[in-house]
């Protein structure tokens, strides 16, 4: 005698509908939220712009760049360095670790790199210099999540690449022209302009924490 497909117990097929409405309607506030953010001015995303940037940035950021591409002219170096105290009370601070190597290392001979490893830090620093201009004390709760979250980037990659204890953490930026290209034709070898630095800047010190606060 042939039996159909057990039947889910009931409190399993209840768990089940409710997680799925919880997916649904986690779902639509997502959508709602971002097509808030996008949309022009109106008077309810005025209403609710702090509950609107609160879910959106930094993570789900969204422009229309993907219309009408703004290209790079400048790189940008950034490099990190970390201060560790010794219990005798001797400050150790390390030497400079350039922060996009790690880009770097994930997207080249990469035929499908990863979202995060060609934007994340790109994106954290021209937003949070966006936020903060000349100044870096943090004049706004965005402000402040985004000086967290550069801060947070730089501790990780550190910790990760480098290891070893440090309770304060200290960013480098160092802005270049994009560099010309070879120039060919003449009597000699093909030369590739390299372009001085137009502005280095240097960053307070950060205090690090375990929670990352």
């Amino acid at each position: 005698m042939a039996h159909g497909p057990p039947r889910l117990a009931g409190p399993l097929k209840a768990g089940l509908g409710v997680a799925v409405v919880l997916c649904l309607a986690a779902s639509l506030v997502h959508v709602l939220l971002v097509f808030l953010h996008v949309a022009p001015p109106n008077s309810v995303s005025r209403q609710f712009q702090p509950q609107i940037s609160a879910w959106v940035f930094p993570v789900f950021e969204q422009n229309w760049r993907l219309f009408a591409p703004d290209p790079e002219s400048i790189n940008r170096q950034i490099s990190a360095r970390t201060a560790h105290t010794d219990p005798d009370g001797t400050v150790q601070v390390s030497p400079w670790f350039e922060l996009n190597d790690v880009d770097t290392s994930a997207v080249k001979h990469n035929p499908f790199p990863s979202h995060t490893s060609q934007n994340m830090l790109r994106r954290a620093w021209t937003t949070y210099l966006e936020l903060h201009g000349g100044d870096d004390q943090p004049h706004s709760d965005r402000a402040a999540m985004m000086q967290k979250y550069l801060r947070n980037i730089a501790a990780d990659r550190v910790s990760a690449h480098r290891g070893g204890p440090f309770e304060s953490i200290q960013l480098r930026v160092i802005t270049l022209p994009i560099a010309t290209a070879p120039t060919a034709g003449g009597p000699g070898p093909a030369v590739r302009t390299t372009p001085a630095p137009v502005d280095t800047r240097l960053l307070p010190w950060w205090k690090v924490t375990p929670d990352g606060n």
